[in-house]
């Protein structure tokens, strides 16, 4: 009863066009026309009779309800706790014509069914026939499929160019699928010749494994990254088919791209650490400003922004790993920014003990966060790694020193550190700190040029090297470490690029 209670609350909070959306988006679950589907009760009782949503199984009704954007709905009837890292029963297609329909406004449909005039019947084109109704009738027709878009992104190329942007990252991401397939199907012998228990991703696992056993140095630059290569082509072909980069397997597959094609891009969590309680750490004076430009950036660029302020070490490590029990599979990618003072491997709480980087990025690996496999986790770290400093005027410093190896273990990850080991990293107390003011203005100029985020980051090296020396201060370079596997290209918004200060 109280789950019927639920599904009755969330029915009378669902607009008519809701209700026809998640409808649309069920086609293939129902296997039956959306339009016959008279209300949201109904679509539930017809869900319910095919045994895709009870009171046990509640997680289609949570993904469908962060497909259309009513995540504060999910939040208010208590739903969030009940998603599933199970897989999607909602296919990629159904998503992407569902979002693409989000993206076309009413003058652009008139214009798609002007164009559509010799593929359908004209009482299919009325102007009450809704963007969601017009694919459905595409599809009937054989027009479009889950492997046949061509027409679509012809017309789209005509009335909203922007939009093929999207079918190219579903194909990408279709392409991704065939090849994990593949690998799938393919039988690793280990020593005794039993399969291997990493068939479907064995060779990521022996990239981690690698990156586990490489000195820190190998990350931080310099001739000691000749190493990777090294341990990379002493893999063993046993774990995997594909583990030495010169075996019999010789994969040269070209360098892909990450696929951005949610409603959603992710969740970026700020955690700004200003008023400490200890007395060896002072207030960190001009870090809002820097939370206010990444809030503005990153919502921007189509990531839900949650922000915790002056969080102690245990807050810190709760708060990240509540984040990696989420369920992430509508997501593209995750972002983590830590505002706070560090030491070398560590930053600081407000209580004056430190966190391990390694912990900080461990909830979100491939064992504790399934639903981030194979997607960039990117992390952007304002904090010191050492003591190493000169005077400057009105300028503060984020922290003292010791060695630890901060550097994640598994694979997509990236880890933006503000400076290399040993050193200090700068903030204006007016203007925020150098490297996170940086970040965002290259994000805002980069990525409507298509720039890809190591090309960001590396623009971003050249600036704060340059803002150092001009105020006379020992350089500040900061320092990108990542095992990420493709290029992370964010799509370009629709929306204006915001106002960051100068």
């Amino acid at each position: 009863m109280d789950f019927q209670k639920l599904l009755l609350d969330v029915g009378k909070a669902l607009s008519k066009d809701e209700v026809k959306a998640l409808s649309f988006l069920c086609t293939d679950i129902l296997n039956r026309n959306p339009t016959c589907v008279e209300s949201a009760g109904d679509l539930f009782s017809r869900l319910g009779d095919k045994d895709h949503l009870s009171a046990e199984r509640p997680y289609l009704l949570t993904e469908l309800l962060i497909i259309i954007q009513r995540t504060r709905l999910i939040r208010d009837l208590g739903l969030s706790d009940r998603a599933s890292e199970t897989r999607s029963l909602i296919s990629p297609y159904r998503t992407l014509l569902y979002n693409l329909s989000e993206e076309i406004n009413d003058a652009e449909l008139k214009d798609v069914k002007f164009l559509l005039n010799n593929y359908l019947p004209r009482r299919k084109l009325d102007e009450n026939v809704s963007t969601l109704e017009l694919f459905l009738e595409m599809e009937h027709m054989e027009l479009i499929s889950d492997n046949n878009l061509n027409l679509l992104e012809t017309i789209f190329q005509s009335v909203c160019p922007m939009l093929n942007v999207k079918i190219s990252q579903f194909k990408a991401l279709q392409g991704k699928r065939q090849k994990n397939n593949l690998f799938a199907n393919l039988t690793c012998k280990n020593k005794d010749g039993e399969p291997s228990r990493h068939r479907r991703h064995g060779w990521i696992y022996s990239v981690s494994s690698c990156f586990l056993d490489l000195d820190a140095n190998v990350f931080h630059g310099g001739d000691d990254c000749v190493a990777l290569s090294h341990q990379l082509s002493g893999l063993n072909t046993e774990t995997s088919p594909c583990a030495s980069l010169d075996g019999h397997c010789k994969c040269r597959a070209a360098l892909g791209i990450y696929p951005m094609t949610a409603a959603k891009r992710g969740i970026c969590l700020i955690v700004n650490n200003y008023n400490f309680n200890s007395d060896s750490h002072q207030k960190r004076e001009g870090t809002i400003l820097d939370e206010e430009c990444l809030d503005k950036v990153f919502a921007w660029l189509g990531f839900v922004v949650e922000i915790k302020r002056d969080c102690k070490s245990e807050e810190m490590l709760s708060v990240l790993r509540e984040l990696g029990s989420r369920n992430h599979s509508l997501m593209d990618c995750l972002v983590c920014c830590i505002l706070s003072h560090g030491k070398e491997g560590c930053v600081f709480g407000v209580d004056g003990n430190h966190v391990p980087i390694k912990e900080l990025t461990k909830p979100f690996n491939g064992l504790n966060c399934t639903s981030l496999a194979d997607k960039p986790k990117l992390f952007f770290i304002q904090a010191c790694q050492g003591t190493i400093e000169q005077k400057a005027v009105n300028i503060c410093t984020d922290g003292p020193a010791r060695s630890d190896d901060s550097i994640p273990s598994d694979a997509d990850f990236l880890l933006g550190m503000a400076t290399v080991p040993s050193f200090v990293s700068f903030r204006d107390i007016k203007k925020g700190t150098w490297y996170i003011q940086s970040l965002c203005q290259n994000l805002v100029q980069m990525v409507p040029m298509g720039s890809d985020l190591v090309s960001i980051l590396t623009k971003v090296n050249a600036d704060v090297s340059q803002m150092t020396k001009s105020v006379g201060v020992r350089k500040q370079m900061p320092q990108p470490a990542f095992s990420l596997r493709k290029k992370v290209v964010f799509p370009i918004p629709e929306a204006p690029p915001p106002s960051l200060p100068h």
